[in-house]
């Protein structure tokens, strides 16, 4: 007896384009295929791609997203129900590396405002991630994502690859993203006198058996020195 065959689910071929520094995008959309993209970030389109947004989630996860997880409050999807394959290119905000992760039944945390698109089988959702995060900087909660299916997800500045086996200080805007396989917990960089005068004040500690991606810049970083040009 034969057994029913699934039917097989058009790819997206995707190409980085740029320098590491400044890097796109060029997403190649067969007929009856669709991606998420974050608002603001198509650079440029074929006329035969559609374009529709929507809530990112439902309303409360949306809400949850835009105020708490550093995303949007509305996503954009594009299709192509046209009849040839259509080209989407798509940056991020920062300058920046962009990663590619093909995901088989699995989960990971991103850093706010670090992802740029996805394709079908992988969900979003925003997680509680402690008062730990909220006194790291980074928010009462976390973004995982989860399933099957390819993500994109950018950096300011370049990705470094890290292997935790143990324990790992992490500067608390320097982690990309994570595994569930690890976990987080606050500590100071060092004695008291020291994490205060040193500037890095607490750091994260990161705790498991996991790869981390870690980005060399840190946004804060950035405006804390814009601050000593503009204001002395």
């Amino acid at each position: 007896m034969n057994m029913p065959v699934a039917p097989v689910r058009p790819t997206v071929a995707a190409e980085l384009l740029g320098s590491p520094v400044f890097r796109l995008i060029k997403m190649t959309l067969p007929t009856n295929t669709r991606i998420t993209v974050e608002t603001g970030l198509m650079a440029s389109q074929d006329t035969n791609l559609d374009c529709t947004t929507e809530l990112n989630g439902n309303f409360l996860s949306a809400l949850m997203a835009k105020f708490f997880g550093g995303e949007s409050f509305f996503i954009n999807h594009y299709s192509n129900r046209s009849s040839k394959s259509a080209t989407i290119y798509v940056t991020q905000s920062t300058p920046g590396d962009i990663m590619v992760k093909e995901m088989k039944n699995e989960s990971i945390f991103l850093e706010a405002g670090a992802f740029i698109a996805k394709t079908g089988g992988i969900r979003s959702e925003t997680v509680w991630a402690g008062f730990t995060s909220l006194i790291a900087g980074e928010g009462l909660f976390r973004l995982k994502y989860s399933g099957t299916g390819t993500l994109w997800f950018g950096s300011y500045g370049a990705i470094i690859e890290k292997e935790v086996k143990g324990d790992l200080y992490v500067d608390t805007h320097h982690l990309l993203a994570y595994p569930s396989t690890v976990k987080l917990s606050l500590k100071l960089a060092g004695g008291l006198f020291s994490s205060l005068f040193s500037k890095e004040g607490f750091v994260l500690k990161v705790s498991g058996n996991g790869k981390i991606l870690l980005q060399t810049r840190s946004v804060k970083g950035l405006a804390q020195w814009l601050n000593t040009k503009f204001w002395g």
